[in-house]
């Protein structure tokens, strides 16, 4: 039986680990295998990838990051999302295509169509079962961030850069409302995760 593929999407600070980790441990309890990853980032290859996309001191042109985006992807997908699938397992990510759609066409003002098609040939035309959007004001979720850490290169771009991400996002959850669910994410964090799991739930067809 092919397992489910969860994304989370979302701006800085939004929450996105932590929800992870919440709605991982309810589904465990439910008897649910379930498996956490991360774009990028989610494996060997991608683990150093990740180290020059959030590098401050990295010079990136808008095409080398799409690109990097992209190739940690397709790696993620085949070495990682496949295999949980294949497994029947519940796979919980923290970003996946959408994230490209938003930073770098919206954000960066790369073609979209460009960005969609290179989304595809990295995903192999894979789409998640279900994405949670955890929705918040950049200004609310970078300060957060600069609470937990140093801010890494894609923090340190400027507000407007930030908003224009999140507009994004929502318009993505727009026009897919059938795999897109809004989460907002300025409420604490227990409710938050409620939310999450209402919606997963509903989804998955499983008890609350």
């Amino acid at each position: 039986m092919r397992g489910w593929f969860i994304t989370f999407e979302g701006a800085e600070g939004a929450g996105k680990s932590t929800q992870i980790e919440l709605l991982a441990g309810s589904l465990q309890k439910r008897g649910l295998d379930v498996r956490t990853s991360r774009e990028p980032g989610g494996t060997a290859a991608g683990l150093r990838i990740r180290e020059l996309l959030l590098d401050p001191d990295a010079r990136l042109v808008p095409r080398s990051e799409l690109l990097l985006y992209a190739a940690d992807r397709a790696q993620h997908v085949d070495e990682i999302v496949r295999p949980a699938l294949a497994a029947g397992s519940v796979l919980l990510c923290d970003r996946h295509a959408d994230s490209l759609v938003a930073y770098q066409a919206c954000g960066r003002g790369m073609d979209v169509q460009l960005v969609e098609d290179l989304n595809r040939i990295a995903t192999g035309g894979l789409v998640p079962d279900l994405t949670l959007l955890l929705d918040l004001e950049p200004e609310v979720g970078l300060a957060r961030a600069a609470r937990r850490s140093t801010a890494d290169r894609l923090e340190r771009e400027d507000l407007a850069f930030h908003r224009r991400v999140r507009e994004g996002f929502l318009a993505i959850a727009r026009a897919r409302p059938e795999r897109v669910h809004v989460v907002r994410a300025d409420a604490d964090v227990e409710t938050v995760h409620r939310q999450v799991l209402g919606a997963v739930a509903t989804r998955l067809d499983i008890s609350t």
